[in-house]
């Protein structure tokens, strides 16, 4: 097994046989060992080394550290080196011009360094804190799938045993819009797993090799060609109608006597629905081939009466909103920790070398 080290910790990255290793000087990772690497450790490449990952391999553009106990808590050091104080000091060593360190320039951060006792004491109650943001995030995520589910077998219970093609409800209508030298584009991207549309700059007709944009119109289900098969499909709203997206975004509008907007906005963003594009493409994760308009049109799915849809469409709103709710508390628990960091050591005793 092999590990690399990422923003924020250690991570497993992959586990191959000895023969797949091309780098043949490798390091032994240890548990509580302090892991540095040489190329990324600027943009959070460090962290304690955890249980599970002990004894896994490195190559030797990581460096690996003991800790003396005596003097340091492991976990003491492992959430301080989560601190933008700390992240500071590692992205402040070195030449502006060399992204990676070295050894010595490990030897030069400063920490504050209480008695191991008070260490301790700190560790406790960041842990204390921790395990309760842990648990509220957890309930988050339940709630995040139960409301999802709702949504998925309302559908189904709905839609009965009324199966239909894509191209039934959905025909392609692209809205091209030739570009261009001096023409600005406020661009759209389609996140994956469900995560709908999101606003990006504008694009200079001067910074782009294609000839022609899609203009989003409210309404459209627009479908990433690349990552369909991962959840990249959804449904403009008014916000981001007139911006733009690359050829490689394929848009398509509802038949109005069989699928409503409002309604597919909430069904396009369940597991349920972009799970069944895997099917429509073959091939597997960077390799997998794009999802053409006729191969997405040609799914089929359970589909309810546009009567249907309108009645439902005031419950999926409300399962909406607090979906939205759960999101923006997502966003809040994840700068929760960061934040107890930086107060749990703010004001500590004198710094000193590591």
């Amino acid at each position: 097994m092999s590990c690399e080290a990422s923003c924020p910790g250690l991570v497993l990255r992959d586990a191959v046989t000895g023969a797949e290793i091309k780098t043949k000087k490798q390091q032994v990772c240890k548990t509580g060992e302090f892991l540095v690497a040489e190329i990324d450790a600027k943009v959070g490449g460090f962290g304690i080394v955890p249980d599970e990952l002990n004894g896994s391999i490195v190559s030797s553009h990581y460096f690996l550290f003991v800790i003396d106990g005596t003097k340091l808590d492991s976990r003491f050091l492992d959430f301080y080196s989560r601190t933008s104080v700390f992240r500071d000091q590692v992205a402040a060593q070195g030449s502006t011009n060399y992204a990676a360190i070295r050894p010595n320039d490990v030897f030069g951060y400063t920490i504050p360094l209480p008695p191991l006792a008070e260490q301790r004491r700190i560790v406790s109650r960041i842990e204390e804190l921790a395990a309760k943001i842990e648990e509220a995030r957890g309930l988050r995520q339940q709630a995040m799938a139960e409301a999802e589910a709702f949504i998925t077998s309302l559908h189904t219970n709905l839609s009965g045993s009324k199966i239909k093609k894509l191209s039934d409800i959905l025909c392609l209508e692209e809205d091209s819009a030739q570009i261009i030298p001096t023409g600005s584009y406020p661009q759209v991207g389609v996140r994956g797993f469900g995560g709908g549309l999101f606003a990006k700059p504008a694009t200079s007709g001067m910074d782009t090799t294609y000839r022609a944009y899609n203009r989003l119109y409210e309404g459209a289900l627009v479908m990433s060609q690349v990552k369909a098969w991962e959840g990249a499909v959804a449904v403009c709203g008014k916000s981001l109608a007139g911006y733009f997206v690359s050829p490689e975004y394929r848009t398509f509008r509802f038949v109005a006597s069989e699928a409503t907007p409002s309604y597919f906005a909430a069904l396009v963003k369940t597991e349920w629905f972009w799970s069944r594009l895997k099917d429509a493409t073959r091939g597997v994760g960077a390799r997998r081939e794009r999802t053409r308009p006729e191969q997405f049109l040609n799914i089929e799915i359970p589909v309810p009466s546009v009567a249907q849809q309108n009645e439902a469409v005031g419950i999926l709103d409300k399962i909406e909103s607090i979906k939205r709710l759960q999101a923006e508390t997502a966003a809040e628990l994840d700068a929760m920790l960061p934040s107890i960091l930086d107060k749990a050591f703010c004001g500590e005793i004198v710094s000193q070398e590591v």
